[in-house]
């Protein structure tokens, strides 16, 4: 027949040089960072080889998001590797979070799981609680509140007994005084060693 709907296909010798010219289903990779990038059609010369970074046999694609394919070194075959890409993993030294932006598994200093407070140490599995510097933290917290509340009631408390010392305090005044003076009792008789599990005093109003 003078006419056909065939579309002619390239045929390749073992070099992969085309025997017969024609078109031909190329796979494409990155040329830089050799990941598979997408499905194509080369029209291929007689005697000549498919474009740069081309190949013909296909990939089999992975059934996980998490596995990225690439072409090996030596451009024989397709590789797959751990991809992580998008995700947040978590540097084991000082915790903080940065986005995977790379191809491959992750580096010691990083992790997927997440810290869960600031006193975690990477024990080289998981996350451990470093419990003494937390409670020492908690500690220390409670010991400014407290100082703060002390402060204040001193404060408030020089005030109204100034007014007292003057006969000039209101009968509410005097009243006030006297509460003041039992919430700063109380103050001084909470244990801070105690963190996180103070019951504070309720402070007068």
């Amino acid at each position: 027949m003078k006419y056909t709907l065939d579309i002619q296909k390239a045929q390749f010798d073992e070099q992969g040089l085309a025997s017969i010219a024609g078109w031909a289903e190329v796979y494409i990779c990155d040329p830089v960072t050799r990941e598979y990038v997408r499905a194509s059609l080369d029209n291929v010369p007689y005697q000549g080889s498919v474009v740069a970074d081309a190949y013909l046999d296909a990939p089999e694609l992975p059934e996980k998001d998490d596995i990225a394919i690439i072409r090996s070194a030596d451009e024989k075959s397709w590789l797959y590797i751990t991809d992580h890409r998008g995700k947040t993993a978590y540097n084991t030294e000082n915790r903080q979070p940065i986005e995977i932006d790379f191809i491959g598994d992750l580096p010691d200093t990083l992790t997927l799981l997440e810290p869960k407070t600031e006193f975690d140490k990477w024990n080289g599995k998981k996350w451990i609680t470093d419990t003494e510097a937390q409670k020492a933290a908690l500690v220390a917290d409670a010991d400014n509140e407290k100082a703060q509340r002390l402060d204040e009631a001193n404060s408030t408390i020089m005030y109204l007994q100034e007014a007292v010392d003057v006969d000039l305090a209101t009968e509410a005044e005097t009243a006030a005084l006297q509460e003041w003076k039992k919430y700063r009792v109380l103050l001084n008789r909470v244990d801070t060693s105690t963190a996180p599990d103070i019951d504070w005093p309720q402070k007068p109003e």
